[in-house]
C-alpha cells in the first residue's frame, strides 16, 4: 500500500498490480539513477495527494514502462493519472495549505532581522574608536589592551564622557607607547589622542 525506502542508485522500481493509492510526495526526487519505472495495475485515487506523480510522471515519460490509471474518483476514473490537467488541481493548493500568509510575515521578518545584523556588523567594523589619554594617565597597563569589550572598559565622569582605561595596575615604559598606539590604530583601527 506504500512504497518502500529505496537506496538512491535504484534503476528500477517494478510495483505493478499492488494496493498503492498515492505516491507520497518527494519519494522519486532523490532516485536519480533510474532507468524504469512501472506502476500500472494500482488502484490510484487521483485527489490532491496524486498531484506530485503526475508531475514527476509528466516530467519522466521516457522511463515508464506502461501509465498508471485513476481508479477513483469516479469523475477521473480510467483516465491517465499524467493526463489530469492543472485545473483539475486547482483548488488543491488552498485546501492542502492555508499558511502561506504565515510564512511570508515570518519570511520578512527573518529578512529585515538579518539585514539588520549585517548593517550593525559593517558599521561597527566601519567605526573608530577614539580614546583621550590624559596627562595623569601617561602610563596605563598593558592587560587594559587585550581586549575592547565593555566589560574591559570603564566610563569616567568627569570632563568629557570618553572611554578610558582602567589603572589599577603597573604602569607601562613610556618607550612602549608609540609601539602600542601605532599597532591599535593600523590593526584596530583605534586612534588615541593625548590631551
Amino acid at each position: 500500500m506504500e512504497l518502500p525506502y529505496l537506496p538512491a542508485d535504484t534503476t528500477e522500481v517494478h510495483v505493478r498490480d499492488n494496493q498503492l493509492t498515492f505516491v507520497s510526495p518527494g519519494w522519486f526526487d532523490r532516485l536519480v539513477s533510474l532507468k524504469k519505472v512501472s506502476l500500472s495495475g494500482n488502484p490510484f485515487h487521483c485527489d490532491c495527494r496524486i498531484q506530485y506523480l503526475r508531475d514527476w510522471l509528466f516530467k519522466n515519460k521516457d522511463i515508464i514502462s506502461e501509465e498508471p490509471i485513476c481508479s477513483s474518483p469516479s469523475s477521473v476514473a480510467k483516465k491517465r493519472i499524467s493526463d489530469l490537467s492543472d485545473d483539475y488541481f486547482s483548488s488543491c493548493a488552498s485546501e492542502s495549505y492555508t499558511g502561506g500568509f504565515f510564512d511570508t510575515l515570518l519570511g520578512v521578518m527573518l529578512c529585515c532581522v538579518i539585514v539588520l545584523l549585517l548593517l550593525s556588523l559593517r558599521l561597527a567594523k566601519a567605526s573608530t574608536y577614539t580614546l583621550f589619554i590624559d596627562e595623569r594617565h601617561s602610563g596605563f597597563e598593558a592587560d587594559s589592551l587585550r581586549s575592547l569589550k565593555p566589560k574591559h572598559r570603564r566610563r569616567l565622569h568627569a570632563d568629557s564622557l570618553n572611554f578610558v582605561m582602567e589603572l589599577e595596575k603597573p604602569r607601562l615604559n613610556m618607550e612602549l607607547l608609540p609601539q602600542v598606539l601605532d599597532i591599535l590604530h593600523k590593526k584596530h583601527n583605534i586612534k588615541i589622542k593625548a590631551t
